[in-house]
């Protein structure tokens, strides 16, 4: 038997007794049940929200991001579900919304709310920096135009509260964020009145062999700023990967910031500035050897 499941149905169809029903499973919401020792994952969880809601409920802001494709989302955030039933249980959140039909899609064979959709949603809630790393997040995942996002947005749901925000945060996002951290990282950049950075940009070493994507920065001056999370520290294959990286990137006079997570706002603004400024005075000599390096490039092909 497939988990989770509604208990009543299982009963009924004879699948299950209610004695074993009760001893044998557990209850995550009142009639739905699953195995014990499970992996609660978000795509259990959010099956099991569905079932309870009889399955009638669409899954909807973070929930639905998740299940689009979008990463960090914790697993222990409430299943979010449009439904009626403002009464829910303990880890479901329920929303009373309308939507059309070409608002739901389904994702995993659930229903969900649509790409569109669930941008919306998402880019009006909380705080104007959390809504941009979630867009960056589900925009990583599953690609949306921002100005077709806006189109559907005015035209369907003039009006709806968060409006502003929405169009704040579409601004803002960048599907080459990798993380919430470089979006936080991005952001800092953006606001102490730095041109805005682009992201994952491409280079190759200088033997034509090896690529890599930097995770923000100026490709004019050759100059990047990375956010070096804790897997650069504690995982050596990564370790061995990111010494080869830098010895690349200084032959062919790349400059990094590199980022981790004990460090201030103003240590990594002032690093970035001088760098910057070192980076304007050189910018004849580095288009120079940019030149060269893609010359280069194109004769190892």
């Amino acid at each position: 038997m497939q988990v989770p499941f509604i208990g009543s149905e299982a009963v009924s169809a004879g699948l299950v007794g209610k004695h074993l029903l009760r001893t044998r499973y557990v209850a995550l919401h009142p009639d739905v049940y699953t195995h014990p020792g499970v992996e609660l994952s978000l795509h259990h969880r959010a099956t099991a929200g569905w079932l309870w809601s009889h399955r009638g409920g669409i899954l909807a802001g973070l929930t639905a991001a998740a299940l689009h494709g979008a990463r960090y989302v914790e697993a222990s955030q409430p299943i979010e579900l449009i439904w009626s039933n403002a009464r829910s249980p303990q880890g479901i959140r329920t929303h009373k919304q309308d939507l059309r039909p070409d608002e739901i899609t389904r994702r995993r064979g659930l229903p969900v709310t649509s790409l569109q959709r669930t941008v919306f949603d998402l880019g009006r809630r909380g705080p104007l920096d959390v809504a941009v790393a979630r867009l960056d997040a589900l925009g990583n995942a599953a690609a949306f135009d921002v100005a077709e996002v806006l189109r559907w947005a005015h035209a369907r749901h003039a009006g709806k509260r968060g409006m502003r925000q929405l169009a704040d945060a579409l601004a803002l996002h960048d599907p080459g964020a990798q993380s919430p951290r470089e979006t936080w990282l991005r952001l800092l950049l953006i606001r102490a009145g730095f041109p805005r950075p682009f992201t994952q940009i491409p280079v190759v070493s200088a033997d034509g062999r090896r690529r890599y994507y930097l995770d923000m920065g100026w490709e004019d001056l050759k100059l990047a700023v990375e956010y070096d999370g804790d897997q650069h520290r504690v995982d050596p294959v990564q370790f061995a990967h990111d010494i080869r990286r830098a010895e690349d990137l200084d032959e062919i006079e790349w400059v990094r910031v590199r980022v981790v997570k004990s460090a201030t706002p103003g240590d990594i603004l002032g690093r970035v500035a001088r760098a910057y400024a070192a980076r304007v005075r050189s910018a004849p000599r580095l288009r120079e050897i940019g030149d060269l390096s893609a010359l280069s490039a194109k004769e190892a092909s």
